[in-house]
């Protein structure tokens, strides 16, 4: 059975067999290349868990997935689903000391455009922390990132302007 067979059907909101997946490429990474391209699936729940488990196996050994940074920020970031963009704020920031300058560059881009054209809240709050952290170091970062703060913080979901909250105050 395939790995996007494995990762498909049951109740969109549930895992499935996300963790049976992770660990059987965690035990054999040669098999993540199958993993990586379940991205490209028709079903967006199998997107869903591939984003889940991209970051159960970025967390566990991140040098199964530092090859595939390129593909991140070229190919999955032009996927529109919520789950994948939210999983790149995740992973950008777990694999931040890993990224070379213009890997770094690319993957503020995405993450800016992002944060001032999505309303999903989660994209958001994921979004929101990896830039936050990001601009403490980044000068030009945190000038583009304040007015963005200020507007998310006026946000009508609580966990949204909680979030835009606490990092405008952690900037300014």
């Amino acid at each position: 059975m395939s790995f996007e067979e494995r990762l498909s059907g049951g109740h969109p909101n549930s895992l499935g067999n996300t963790i049976e997946v992770v660990e059987k490429v965690l035990q054999n990474p040669k098999l993540f290349d199958d993993f990586f391209n379940c991205y490209f699936s028709k079903d967006e729940v199998v997107r869903l868990r591939v984003s889940n488990g991209m970051k159960r196996i970025c967390k566990a050994d991140k040098s199964i997935v530092l090859p595939y940074v390129d593909r991140l920020l070229n190919e999955i970031s032009k996927i529109d689903q919520a789950s994948t963009k939210w999983t790149l704020a995740q992973l950008f920031l777990l694999l931040e000391k890993d990224l070379s300058e213009s890997q770094k560059a690319s993957a503020k881009k995405i993450l800016k455009e992002n944060l001032a054209t999505h309303s999903d809240w989660i994209v958001l709050n994921q979004t929101i922390e990896t830039l936050g952290k990001w601009a403490k170091k980044d000068e030009n970062l945190k000038g583009w990132l304040l007015p963005h703060l200020k507007r998310l913080a006026q946000d009508e979901r609580k966990s949204v302007s909680k979030r835009a909250s606490k990092t405008l105050e952690a900037l300014v």
